[in-house]
């Protein structure tokens, strides 16, 4: 009775889940929707934009300003307008540093998008795994209680003992144990697709409608600097035009003043017109600490290149390898698996024929779960070392 009641349970958790899951997510649709709805796509376009905005802002001429005062002494009245003078060195520093950062921001957006991509795609994957072993899961419970009800009915008929019962049940307890536990796993793993799409993550709401698959035996083709590689390039390229322009930096902005001077009773009457240049001393301060961190941080910038460059070449080539081992893993785990279950029907036809006895049988059966459980963790393998390929070899245009 009990048994009957977890597996009822178990239907009804599956069935649940069905009918609150309405809607069918293919796995391109999963990751559009994370790019399109995801807090690190949004964290990533506000990024670029604010990088785009300071652009503009480097790229803008400095405003005019205008000021008149009253003296006592003559000439009384005076106005006067200042005029930064935007020297052709230093803006063209201002404006390649911001345009380097924003270039900086653009490929640090892209490879976060094809990170995005990575991580939906393999949680996909895992759903898809976890699905397939929750289905698994009750398959092997109903297969053990049928197993058992056999053993009842021999047990009655006088066929086997009372130790062939007492296995069934244990073996099926197991079974429904593990049924448990994998389908509360696959409904965590379809929580996790939600959540990496930018969905709710308390409720099932979605379906997965891909089929968990062996990949392609061919991935991309190696490109000559992956994403990784280029996003750091461009962030030692802005932090190199962030130091110069801190280097130009050690003198301020000079500034040009024109003005008029009016009420001298001595002198003649009208505007008396006056013209001067501000030009600042650098006695105190010589930028020096700016300099200093503009340095620094690009040195940070060169080692972080270095070992980025290191890194993604000695990864893509492990994952290569990774992936030509899961594919020949796959195929040896079909040809496994069609006569793991050929033995497992035959030990079971022979036991209901009194011809093997149930240890037997569940030796078969183990070994027949055992070969199917490989097939889907080879498969999930494998698709993930794919995924990790096209997020090695993809392009900012990707």
């Amino acid at each position: 009775m009990h048994r009957s009641l977890v597996i009822v349970s178990l239907c009804a958790v599956a069935a649940v889940s069905v009918m609150s899951a309405q809607q069918p997510v293919t796995r391109a649709d999963a990751v559009a929707t994370a790019l399109a709805r995801g807090a690190r796509a949004a964290l990533g376009r506000a990024d670029t934009a604010v990088a785009a905005a300071v652009l503009h802002g480097a790229r803008a001429y400095p405003n005019p300003s205008i000021s008149a005062s009253y003296t006592q002494d003559v000439p009384h009245h005076h106005v006067a307008a200042a005029l930064s003078l935007d020297l052709p060195w230093l803006r063209s520093a201002r404006v390649g540093a911001a345009a380097a950062a924003r270039e900086a921001a653009v490929y640090g957006f892209a490879l976060e998008r094809a990170s995005i991509r990575f991580e939906v795609d393999t949680t996909y994957t895992q759903a898809l795994a976890a699905l397939a072993h929750a289905r698994l899961s009750r398959r092997n419970a109903l297969d053990a209680d049928s197993l058992l009800a056999m053993a009842r009915l021999r047990r009655e008929v006088g066929d086997v003992s009372d130790l062939d019962v007492r296995l069934a049940e244990v073996n099926a307890g197991q079974l429904e144990n593990t049924a448990a536990d994998d389908s509360l796993a696959a409904i965590g793993a379809l929580l996790a697709v939600q959540l990496a799409m930018g969905l709710s993550g308390e409720q099932p709401a979605i379906t997965l409608v891909d089929s968990l698959t062996p990949p392609r035996d061919t991935v991309s083709s190696p490109v000559a600097e992956p994403l990784p590689v280029l996003a750091a390039a461009a962030s030692l390229r802005s932090e190199e035009r962030a130091l110069s322009l801190a280097s130009r930096s050690i003198f301020a902005t000079p500034s040009l003043e024109l003005g008029v001077d009016q009420g001298d009773p001595t002198g003649p009457g009208g505007l008396l017109p006056f013209i001067g240049l501000s030009l600042p001393l650098p006695l105190f301060n010589w930028n020096g600490g700016e300099v200093a961190r503009a340095r620094a941080t690009r040195d940070r910038a060169q080692a972080n290149l270095d070992l980025v460059r290191r890194e993604s070449a000695a990864e893509a080539a492990g994952t290569r390898r990774r992936f030509a081992a899961s594919l020949a893993r796959v195929a040896r785990d079909q040809l496994l698996l069609a006569g793991a279950d050929r033995v497992a029907g035959m030990a079971l036809q022979a036991y209901a024929e009194g011809a093997v006895p149930l240890a037997n049988v569940l030796e078969a059966q183990r070994n027949a779960r055992e070969a199917l459980g490989r097939y889907i963790e080879d498969v999930r393998a494998a698709n993930n070392a794919a995924a990790t390929v096209r997020l090695l070899t993809a392009s900012p245009q990707q």
